[in-house]
């Protein structure tokens, strides 16, 4: 495995391009997905059994298999179901804080508010198959059914047998519906509904690449969260860091793609060694070790060394990364002057794998610093707002000048007029 401590101010053009232009590879499965959501379209049921035994080898029968949903939770281990109930509860309590209020006040006459609805039909694309993501699953029904959500589904692969715990968490989380099917034709299922998949008004969830490029394909017709890539971490950390505790969260986040990008930056160079010895130490005893060995040898992994603490902070900010960890003496200090992350870990005891699974907070976040323009999955994405306004006579007649100048300014004689008509005998 080659990692090494690399200087933040030497990075070439390239090196800092690796770092700051992480790609998710949609555009080079854009083409195949296009085909596979207009065939959805087309042959509804027919094409999603058809890509379930070209893509994930399983002959599905039920595309429909909420009633497995429910049997799976009285048929996993006792362990296996409490953790995803405490896991939910903690989601749900979190959530639960997001929610937003009606409001309306007196603005001098003006009467003006702002009201919030759910929407009615949300699809949540969870991962699965024969692998078990559970969280990924609470992560994205839970603030939807919190948000008042009337139906959510959920869409996961296929497969023979499908994974009971991935089942069960659907059932605590409340899913009205589960659908045995992924990739890109879950999406385009969900999208435009199939004669057993009722359409939905937007699609939520992580995915692959062929599953994010069919939530850019469907995007427009539905909404979507966002559009995100493989996992990332950041760890800022300075001399007081555990470098034990740092490379135990970039080995952890490594584990979830080759392609996942895990970064490391300090302004103290043994703890910078002692990182490096560290990742090398702990990657080689883990099950995924070929997984976690070559997303740390990907362009936009390693460990840098800066000057100091601010070009830390700085390429931070810059880098905007999906998990920023701070592992430092004073970490709320640096939190202030960074502006740009998806979900951020304070502290030696706040591993990522904490927001991962059972801290409370979602874990479906936006990568490739999506987090300078937006936040992760919340309750926000699953309500619209609808501003409420009233006007009595007076109100209208001290705005009556300054509607009608504009009015004409714009040429819109008409919305002139439809002041002017209510002061006229």
């Amino acid at each position: 495995m080659n990692i090494e401590v690399r200087e933040l101010a030497g990075l070439g053009p390239d090196a800092r391009r690796a770092f700051f232009e992480r790609d998710a590879g949609v555009a080079e499965v854009r083409s195949d997905v296009r085909d596979i959501v207009e065939r959805v379209r087309r042959e509804g049921d027919v094409a999603l059994r058809e890509f379930s035994r070209e893509f994930d080898g399983v002959e599905v029968g039920n595309i429909d298999v909420s009633d497995a949903a429910e049997r799976a939770y009285d048929e996993i281990d006792d362990d296996v179901r409490e953790a995803i109930e405490t896991a939910a509860a903690n989601i749900r309590e979190f959530h639960e804080r997001q929610v937003p209020e009606d409001w309306r006040e007196d603005f001098s006459g003006r009467e003006l508010g702002r009201r919030y609805r759910p929407l009615e039909r949300v699809g949540v694309y969870a991962p699965g198959g024969t692998a078990a993501y559970p969280s990924s699953v609470l992560m994205g029904v839970i603030p939807a059914k919190v948000a008042g959500v009337e139906h959510v589904a959920v869409a996961t692969p296929p497969a023979d047998p499908m994974n009971p715990v991935t089942l069960a968490a659907m059932h605590v989380a409340g899913a009205d519906a589960v659908y045995s099917v992924g990739g890109a034709q879950g999406i385009a299922a969900l999208a435009y509904g199939t004669e057993t998949v009722k359409a939905v008004q937007k699609v939520v969830g992580p995915g692959n690449k062929w599953v994010t490029a069919a939530k850019a394909e469907v995007r427009g017709d539905v909404d979507i969260d966002f559009l995100a890539g493989p996992s990332e971490v950041l760890v800022v950390a300075d001399e007081t860091a555990d470098p034990r505790f740092v490379a135990a969260d970039l080995v952890a986040q490594a584990e979830h793609d080759p392609n996942a990008s895990v970064v490391a930056v300090t302004d103290d160079a043994d703890v910078a060694e002692e990182i490096v010895a560290e990742v090398e130490r702990q990657a080689a005893d883990r099950e995924r070790t070929e997984t976690i060995e070559a997303a740390l040898e990907n362009d936009a992994s390693g460990v840098l060394l800066a000057r100091s603490m601010s070009e830390a902070v700085l390429f931070a900010e810059e880098y905007a990364a999906e998990h920023l960890s701070i592992q430092a003496d004073d970490d709320e200090a640096l939190l202030e002057r960074i502006d740009s992350a998806g979900s951020v870990f304070l502290g030696p005891y706040t591993p990522v794998a904490a927001g991962d699974y059972a801290s409370g907070t979602n874990h479906v976040l936006p990568t490739g610093a999506g987090a300078k323009r937006q936040g992760g999955l919340s309750v926000d994405h699953f309500v619209r707002s609808t501003t409420v306004q009233r006007l009595d006579r007076e109100a209208l007649d001290d705005l009556s000048d300054t509607i009608t100048t504009l009015a004409e300014a714009e040429g819109l004689d008409a919305h002139a007029q439809s002041v002017r008509e209510r002061f006229e005998e």
